[in-house]
């Protein structure tokens, strides 16, 4: 994954929408590094009255990329997306009376560690990727005002920084269980998904040091460490996983510790 040394050289801007957001908007962009309203960019961050977008500029674009806990497709998944019986919640370990401490070490836009929040897991979750963070970060503060998932994104932590340099050097309590889920080239053809990839490729690239992010995810957790690939993707370079879930289009590695109670 591109470190933000690297992603810099992408042409990108933040851009105040409305008028009253211009100062925060500039002062996200001294935050970031990046211009503020300039006209020479292939990407911008926009910050207005529904928050915090990521938008590729030009005639052919897709629509804005932002956050929301609150509306939208996980909240259609929080009422209707089948609870503890949902594949990621298997594969973390979730069962009558077990609800892990877990660190979700590849947050991205933060929808896996929403999933297991709703569920009653207290997640702690890593982004590297600076301007994802930012999106993220927006996302959380956005629902925090919100009556219906405000106890549920109170379960939520963001760690801005590298997950293997975090883990390698963990302060705090130990996630009983960290997920990963390693950026990799997706063969998804849903709208949603090309359009977030088109935006965030760019951005981010491919997850180029997953086998040291896993073997640093191994060396912390208490009791397992769940890896999310495409159904058909080969397993990371390392330990072999204990066994797998597998559904239509992902797949879930488990690499079993000791068992949760």
């Amino acid at each position: 994954m591109a470190r933000n040394d690297e992603w810099q050289a992408v042409r990108l801007s933040v851009q105040a929408l409305q008028a009253e957001y211009a100062l925060p908007a500039q002062a996200l962009a001294a935050q970031l590094g990046l211009a503020y309203q300039t006209t020479v960019a292939d990407f911008a961050l926009q910050l207005g009255e529904q928050g915090l977008q990521l938008v590729e500029l030009g005639p052919q674009a897709p629509g804005p990329v932002r956050v929301d806990f609150v509306e939208g497709a996980l909240a259609h998944r929080r009422q209707f997306g089948g609870g503890a019986g949902q594949m990621i919640a298997k594969a973390v370990g979730l069962a009558p009376g077990i609800r892990p401490h877990v660190l979700e070490a590849t947050a991205g836009l933060g929808r896996d560690a929403f999933v297991l929040a709703s569920l009653g897991c207290r997640v702690q979750m890593c982004e590297r990727q600076a301007v994802i963070a930012a999106l993220l970060a927006d996302g959380l503060r956005r629902a925090a005002t919100d009556d219906q998932v405000a106890a549920i994104v109170a379960r939520m932590q963001l760690l801005e920084g590298d997950a293997i340099a975090l883990m390698r050097d963990w302060q705090g309590d130990v996630p009983q269980v960290i997920h990963l889920d390693p950026m990799f080239p997706h063969r998804d053809k849903s709208a949603l998904v090309k359009k977030e990839m088109r935006l965030f490729r760019p951005l981010v690239g491919d997850d180029e040091d997953a086998s040291s992010l896993l073997e640093a995810a191994l060396a912390l957790a208490s009791h397992r460490v769940v890896v999310k690939r495409p159904r058909k993707a080969p397993v990371i370079s390392g330990p072999a996983p204990s066994y797998s879930l597998e559904g239509k289009s992902s797949r879930y590695d488990i690499y079993a510790k000791k068992k949760l109670s």
